[in-house]
C-alpha cells in the first residue's frame, strides 16, 4: 500500500471520513492538499497534522461552482507539483421521508454530491492526462459513494440517488480516460462512526441492519481508499468497492 511521496488532493478532507483519509495518507508519506469549505475546521486539521510531521496543505474553497473548483484544483496542483490522486470525500447526508423531499433538498444534495464530485474529477483528468506516466499509471481517482446506492433505506431516497449517480460517473470517467491510463474507482461505505453521524442519531439503526453488528470506524474505510490510490493498483478501474460490513446482502 505504497503512497509515499504521492501528491493527493482530498476534498472534504478536514473532517469525518475525509480527515481519516488525510491523516492516513499524510502519515504514510504522501503530500496531501486538503480542500474544505470551513476555514476553522481546515486550519485545525492542518495545524494538527503538520505538528505530527505530515506534509499537508490547506486549500479553502467551494467545489460546486465549476470555475471555483477548477481554481481549487489548480492551487492544489501548484502546491503538490504532480497530482497522483484525487479523493472525493466532500458530501452531505440528508434524511427526509420521500413525500417531504423539496426542490431545495434535491438541488442541495445534487450540487454537492454529484456536481461537486464531477467538477473535481474533470479538473483532475485535465491535469493528469498531461503528466507523464509513473509506472503504468498517470493518475488515480477515488470517489465516495455509499451502500445506499445499492440497497434502499428509509428516508434517504434523494441521497441514495446522488450516490448511485456517483457510481455511474465513476464508470463513465473510467471508460473515457482509460486510454490516458487514469484509473477511476469508487468506494461504497456503510455506516461510519464519525462525529457528525453520531450527532445525527441514525447509526444505531444502521448497525442493527449490518451483519457485523457495528458501524465502521473512519480509518477502516480510509484503508480501502489508500489501497485504490497505491502503486500496487495498476489495473483496476471503473469499479465500486462495497465496504459495508455485509449491509447490502443482509
Amino acid at each position: 500500500m505504497d503512497v509515499k511521496d504521492k501528491g493527493i488532493v482530498v476534498t472534504g478532507g478536514a473532517s469525518g471520513l475525509g480527515l481519516a483519509v488525510t491523516e492516513l495518507l499524510g502519515s504514510a508519506g504522501a503530500k496531501v492538499a486538503v480542500v474544505d469549505i470551513n476555514r476553522q475546521t481546515l486550519d485545525r486539521c492542518c495545524t494538527s497534522l503538520q505538528a505530527k510531521g505530515c506534509d499537508v496543505y490547506g486549500i479553502l474553497g467551494d467545489i460546486v461552482p465549476k470555475g471555483e473548483a477548477t481554481d481549487v484544483f489548480g492551487e492544489a496542483a501548484r502546491k503538490l507539483g504532480r497530482v497522483d490522486g484525487l479523493v472525493n470525500c466532500a458530501g452531505v447526508y440528508p434524511r427526509r421521508p420521500i413525500l417531504e423531499i423539496t426542490d431545495e433538498d434535491w438541488d442541495f444534495d445534487w450540487r454537492i454530491n454529484v456536481r461537486g464530485t464531477y467538477n473535481m474529477m474533470a479538473a483532475a483528468v485535465i491535469h493528469m492526462r498531461g503528466q507523464p506516466l509513473k509506472g503504468r499509471v498517470r493518475g488515480r481517482i477515488v470517489n465516495v459513494s455509499s451502500v445506499d446506492a445499492f440497497k434502499a433505506h428509509p428516508r434517504n431516497a434523494h441521497y441514495a440517488a446522488t450516490k448511485a449517480a456517483v457510481v455511474s460517473l465513476t464508470r463513465s470517467f473510467a471508460l473515457e480516460f482509460a486510454p490516458d491510463q487514469i484509473l477511476v474507482n469508487a468506494i461504497a461505505p456503510g455506516g461510519i462512526a464519525t462525529e457528525k453521524a453520531k450527532g445525527a442519531g441514525f447509526l444505531g439503526e444502521l448497525a442493527s441492519h449490518t451483519p457485523l453488528g457495528r458501524n465502521a470506524e473512519a480509518d477502516e474505510i480510509a484503508n480501502w481508499i489508500a489501497i485504490l490510490l497505491a502503486d500496487q493498483n495498476t489495473y483496476m478501474t471503473g469499479e465500486t468497492v462495497i465496504v459495508g460490513g455485509g449491509y447490502v446482502f443482509a
